[in-house]
């Protein structure tokens, strides 16, 4: 199977601090990987990496076969890689059909010309509305941003990743924050996406983890601690150590 992202050899620190140590990972098309380990394990920090939001000191970023370390994040955007943030940052005066449809307009070049006449933007309107109603949106695409449940905001954000029609798909907790009845429907929506489409998720709730996840991969310090399916990361010990022990998790 071709793999779709990879890092190779990734260094990065902060002064003495070690933030990323050697990572070596490489997600295969159409897999559904997780990222988990403590608080402060570098779990964003190698999401920031891998999207061009940090430079690495050493190692390569690979997206397919070709090497982006030194892109910009829109660049990579551009070839196929999209991620959503912890902290939301929608358009809160727009309602969330217009917010995807300037970005379906985005991505074809047609932004500068989005207010002008929208009825000359259908086929943007459309997959706008394809989008939303895939991520059970499509009800309340009218409705102001703001005026939003947090957990269809947080939905949004992930129709407005895929607006960008991403090979490669990276969800840092996008169920935070979001009460426990409505974080399973998060969840439910994400896996219900492209088989097509690569997906790495850092989650903290384990039940999530092993419902979703093909394959875990557990940070620690800054490197890669244990990596392998639901069933060989629940039976680690080493793992459980860092998860029950006396460092917690997150």
């Amino acid at each position: 199977m071709s793999t779709a992202l990879a890092a190779r050899g990734v260094n990065k620190k902060f002064g003495s601090l070690v933030v990323a140590n050697n990572i070596n990972i490489a997600l295969p098309t159409g897999a559904r990987y997780a990222l988990i380990g403590p608080n402060g394990a570098g779990k964003t920090t190698l999401i920031n990496l891998l999207t061009g939001m940090l430079v690495p000191d050493g190692g390569d970023i690979m997206l397919a076969e070709d090497n982006v370390t030194s892109e910009s994040p829109q660049a990579r955007v551009r070839r196929g890689l999209a991620r959503t943030f912890q902290i939301n940052s929608l358009f809160p005066g727009l309602n969330p059909l217009e917010a995807v449809t300037l970005v379906v307009e985005e991505r074809r070049k047609l932004a500068g010309q989005f207010w002008k006449n929208l009825g000359s933007h259908r086929e943007s309107i459309d997959e706008a509305y394809e989008i939303l109603s895939k991520l059970r949106l499509g009800d309340g695409c009218y409705q102001q941003t703001r005026e939003l449940p947090y957990g269809r905001q947080r939905l949004l954000e992930i129709a407005l990743a895929l607006a960008t029609k991403p090979k490669v798909l990276l969800l840092d907790e996008p169920a935070a924050g979001v009460p426990q009845e409505e974080s399973g429907e998060i969840f439910e929506v994400v896996g219900g996406l492209s088989d097509e489409l690569t997906l790495l998720f850092i989650e903290h709730d384990m039940h999530v983890v092993f419902r979703f996840a093909t394959h875990i991969i557990v940070l620690v310090g800054g490197a890669i601690f244990a990596e392998g399916s639901p069933a060989e990361i629940s039976a680690d010990p080493g793992v459980r150590e860092v998860y029950l022990g006396t460092r917690g998790h997150g």
